[in-house]
């Protein structure tokens, strides 16, 4: 929370911790300046020569520090690394103005959580993600807003004859897109302060070209396209997940470990696999019992009446079965050998018999009626004083209107 109150032109230096702790992996330092004139905001590499440069990434940024120089304005912020390189920057006001540089940590920066966990969750479903058309849609508007020479290079590869000329404009076009992609990153601020209707409407028009250009296309289909997409997700994947950690060496052992998931998936999912199946075969199972309806249980019980008549009557035709110790047992052996040649196991007289004595208005189905609603109406007065129940029940009786029912009670 330091503040600092100047008037006049000065270099500020921010010297990194060289001590790592994992409690900063994602705290940045947060460093605004503001005036009520206007001043001019340039970063100082400690690097002034661009050759010394180490790698390619240094080598551009260093290119892009001499060669931009942002416009003046009246606030700008700048967030700095834990563990980054030295930070120097100039503040040169032009007028005689005091400018208030303010230093804050924060301890938990939403902007590298959010690349770290995207970059975590890019990595593991890239190979699902590139089979969706809908994500193919969402990367080509975001590779049209990003990197416009690169979309356009792709739209017009078909015109491109020879393969070696398009790797090459696509190398430059690549080259170009990440030094505006560093310029954006470095002046977001002031040009959304500054500009931003221009930047609203190239977002608009851009956004909505590379869409219907994607969308004309279409979505892939040939496993060699989707799986130039998997690996281009996943080198996303890493830059996201380097970019989203303070500390390099965390990053790196992020990306390793990711890399070494990959490369287990398979013989963990066999493991798995494996251990379901033994874990089927040694549990012991659950008998399931389902209860059926009536219309099920008669359509059941005639079937398997069915079932066991035809079984019977195959076990009797069978030369194992003694059938004259049968016939000689039996009281009626016509209609024995009738029923073995397929015959009804029941007489048209039996049936009937059976239905009038147990169908529909039968004289065995009133009474297991009038049993039931005596029962009830002698069970409803038990709650009442003992006293009254012979005069309940004396009165139940009277109000019976069915002949059947003194016989009954």
């Amino acid at each position: 929370m330091d503040v600092i109150q100047k008037q006049d032109e000065n270099c500020y230096c921010y010297v990194q911790n060289r001590t790592m702790h994992l409690q900063y992996l994602w705290s940045t330092i947060q460093i605004k300046v503001n005036s009520r004139e206007r001043f001019q905001f340039e970063p100082i590499s400690e690097k002034n020569n661009c050759r010394n440069s180490e790698t390619v990434f240094e080598f551009v940024a260093c290119a892009v520090q001499i060669l931009w120089k942002p416009e003046t304005c009246t606030e700008t912020f700048l967030s700095i690394k834990q563990y980054g390189e030295d930070i120097c920057f100039k503040i040169q006001p032009f007028k005689i103005e005091p400018y208030v540089v303010r230093v804050k940590r924060e301890m938990l920066d939403g902007k590298l959580l959010f690349l770290f966990v995207a970059g975590i969750f890019l990595f593991h479903f890239a190979n699902s993600l590139s089979r969706s058309a809908k994500f193919f849609y969402l990367s080509g508007v975001i590779l049209g807003v990003l990197a416009l020479l690169v979309f356009v290079l792709l739209t017009l590869k078909r015109f491109i004859p020879r393969h070696s000329t398009f790797w090459i404009l696509m190398s430059g076009s690549w080259m170009v897109s990440l030094y505006f992609i560093y310029c954006f990153k470095e002046n977001i601020q002031w040009l959304w302060s500054e500009h931003k209707i221009y930047l609203l409407g190239y977002f608009l028009a851009v956004g909505i070209t590379s869409f219907a250009i994607s969308y004309q296309h279409g979505p892939l289909t040939t496993e060699l396209s989707i799986t130039l997409f998997t690996w281009t997700l996943q080198l996303t994947a890493f830059v996201l997940i380097y970019f989203g950690v303070t500390i390099p060496q965390v990053a790196y052992a992020v990306i390793a470990v990711s890399l070494c998931s990959k490369g287990l998936c398979y013989p963990l999912g066999a493991a798995c696999h494996i251990a379901r199946k033994m874990k089927h075969h040694f549990k012991s199972k659950k008998l399931v019992f389902k209860y059926l309806t009536e219309e099920e249980y008669r359509e059941q019980g005639e079937s398997e009446t069915i079932r066991a008549l035809e079984e019977l009557r195959s076990f009797c035709r069978s030369p194992d079965f003694p059938s004259w110790i049968a016939v000689s047992k039996l009281q009626a052996p016509h209609r024995f050998a009738a029923f073995v040649l397929g015959s009804p196991h029941v007489s048209a007289a039996e049936t009937k018999a059976h239905d009038e004595q147990y169908g529909i208005g039968s004289f065995f189905l009133e009474e297991q009626l009038f049993e039931t609603r005596a029962q009830f109406e002698q069970d409803e007065p038990a709650d009442s004083v003992h006293e009254e129940d012979e005069e309940n029940e004396n009165e139940m009786h009277s109000q019976i209107p069915f002949p059947y029912a003194t016989e009954l009670l």
